[in-house]
């Protein structure tokens, strides 16, 4: 039985399920690794052990979150760099706005993405500040002189101060802002001027709420929520649901790392300013109700004597997934942009496709050419596969004689087709190597196409203007149903009679599932289909003549 085409939809049908279950993997948190090395509740030890609160002391207990429609605003700073607009409020000076003026919302095309928002029911901030008593928290009032600050032409950095003054104790918090840079460093100046000396733990946090961005699609949904990287357990991921049931409301503890909210192209982190530092820290989620949720990392005890004064800062990104820059930023933050199972392959097609881009400006065109260089490496292995299935279709009216004079004994007809393959020296399933080695390669380039925030709202030609997202005329999956139906006509037709209409339904099956993916996905395979059909046409072609002439194959 010739079971090549069948066999070729079945695998293709296989990398769709694979797709799926990345899909249900990229959402599925892995759990945290234990606690490491912390004193339990009223043992004594010594300064190490106890270089940062212990489980169910300080942040839950001493700052917990006001609810949302109880944020507290007063007086406020304006930012403005080249890349962002941020505001920051007396209260706790949070961030409590950041838009990044560089990027479209996902909806209104019209209006700058808007990372960090202070809306009822969609809250999003970066906080900080001081876990002990006469320090101030992220619900203290800081003297902050409100207006506009602004990165003037010629001005590299902008700062941002505000003060609060508690017993003598003076703490100083200052935003320091960049040119060209999502990165800002957040100092914490304390000043003791009272006779006793004081101690707190410093803290950085983000609160957001639990849904997934406006405008995401449905069909093609990332992940969203906490993720916490350290050298011992790696990248993680820490779902709101989870959190909501209370499995991720405890303590984990590392010498390094990092902890960060993401979602689908962009992310905000709390970083160390330098990446090989060493000293504890502690990475903390829990729930606030009404859909909020926290994400927070804890440092060391901070102790400053009567007239001493010490700094403590912590760098925050908040921007776009640039792996080149993620990966300069902090060791592992580079796979908040996750390419799911194949990142060994899709991180070299991306860099790749990148190097296009720069070369002809269009991402568009680089995925054309990408295309083009693919199929010039697997040529060999595509041209033997296409000959095979040249053959096939030339011996099509031999195996349907077969057919017809065996009728429903399979045993027999499968052994005369196989005598057939052994006399001609064909190999059967030969047709389907350039499917099976292409499946890696375009799983690859799914997770490339969506994750990349390169090619986010990149346009490529007339009604394309988004290559990350669906065609939205659906054009490109009909003309790839075509570059199919063409494909399955050139190819050897099954003797089969319920393997012929399978082998009909094809190009419409594939394409309602093309219907959803990114039209650079599709301008992909689209591209791959008509190099393949113009391949094997000359291979049939060349077949076919010399078959006519009665010279012998090579």
């Amino acid at each position: 039985m010739d079971t090549q085409r069948l066999i070729a939809f079945i695998v293709f049908s296989f990398s769709l399920l694979l797709l799926w279950e990345a899909w249900q993997d990229y959402n599925r948190p892995k759990p945290l690794p234990a606690a490491a090395q912390t004193a339990p509740a009223g043992q004594p030890g010594d300064a190490s052990q106890h270089d940062l609160p212990r489980p169910g002391e300080g942040l839950k207990a001493a700052t917990s979150m006001p609810e949302s429609a109880k944020l507290s605003q007063g007086a406020r700073a304006v930012v403005r760099t080249d890349v962002i607009d941020a505001v920051i409020d007396s209260h706790g000076g949070d961030i409590r706005s950041l838009i990044l003026t560089a990027y479209r919302d996902n909806v209104d095309r019209d209006k700058p993405f808007q990372l960090f928002e202070e809306k009822a029911g969609r809250n999003y901030l970066a906080q900080s500040g001081f876990i002990g008593q006469g320090l101030p928290n992220h619900k203290t009032v800081y003297q902050l002189e409100a207006g506009e600050y602004v990165l003037k032409p010629g001005q590299d950095t902008l700062r941002v101060a505000m003060k609060s003054v508690n017993d003598g104790v003076e703490v100083t918090k200052t935003y320091v802002f960049r040119r060209g840079s999502y990165v800002v460093d957040v100092l914490h100046t304390v000043r003791n001027a009272g006779s006793a000396p004081v101690e707190g733990y410093p803290y950085y946090q983000f609160v957001r709420h639990g849904q997934a961005p406006e405008g995401e699609s449905a069909f093609v949904h990332t992940f969203t929520g906490p993720a916490v990287y350290t050298e011992a357990g790696k990248f993680q991921k820490v779902s709101f649901e989870d959190i909501a049931k209370g499995r991720q409301d405890h303590v984990r503890e590392a010498q390094d790392g990092w902890i960060a909210m993401v979602q689908h192209h962009f992310v905000a982190a709390w970083v160390a300013p330098d990446p090989a530092a060493d000293f504890r820290r502690e990475f903390r989620t829990d729930s606030l109700g009404d859909g909020e949720y926290r994400a927070s990392m804890i440092t060391p005890l901070l102790q400053i004597a009567p007239g001493e004064e010490k700094t403590v800062s912590m760098r925050l990104y908040a921007g776009p997934q640039e792996l080149e820059k993620l990966k300069a930023l902090a060791p592992g933050l580079e796979l908040v942009v996750d390419y799911g199972w194949f990142t060994v392959l899709a991180y070299p097609l991306f860099l790749l496709l990148n190097w296009l881009e720069n070369l002809v400006g269009n991402w568009g065109v680089a995925i054309i050419l990408l295309t083009v260089l693919i199929k010039l490496v697997f040529y060999p292995l595509s041209a033997a596969s296409y000959k095979s299935m040249a053959q096939m279709r030339k011996l099509a009216p031999r195996l349907q004689t077969l057919k017809e004079r065996y009728g429903d004994d399979r045993q027999k007809l499968h052994e005369a087709m196989m005598k057939i393959y052994q006399e001609e020296k064909i190999n059967p399933l030969g047709g389907c190597l350039p499917i099976l080695v292409q499946i890696p390669v375009f799983i690859a380039l799914y997770w490339v196409l969506l994750g990349a925030v390169e090619l986010r709202q990149a346009p490529f030609a007339l009604w394309i203007t988004d290559l990350s997202a669906r065609d939205p005329y659906y054009i490109l999956p009909l003309i790839m149903a075509a570059t199919m139906f063409i494909q399955m006509k050139l190819s050897p037709t099954p003797p089969d009679p319920v393997q012929a209409k399978v082998m009909m339904i094809m190009p419409i099956v594939f394409s309602v599932f093309f219907f959803f993916f990114p039209a650079g996905l599709v301008l992909y395979w689209l591209v791959n289909n008509i190099l393949s059909i113009l391949q094997q046409w000359r291979i049939n072609h060349v077949i076919e003549r010399a078959a006519a002439h009665g010279k012998p194959r090579k």
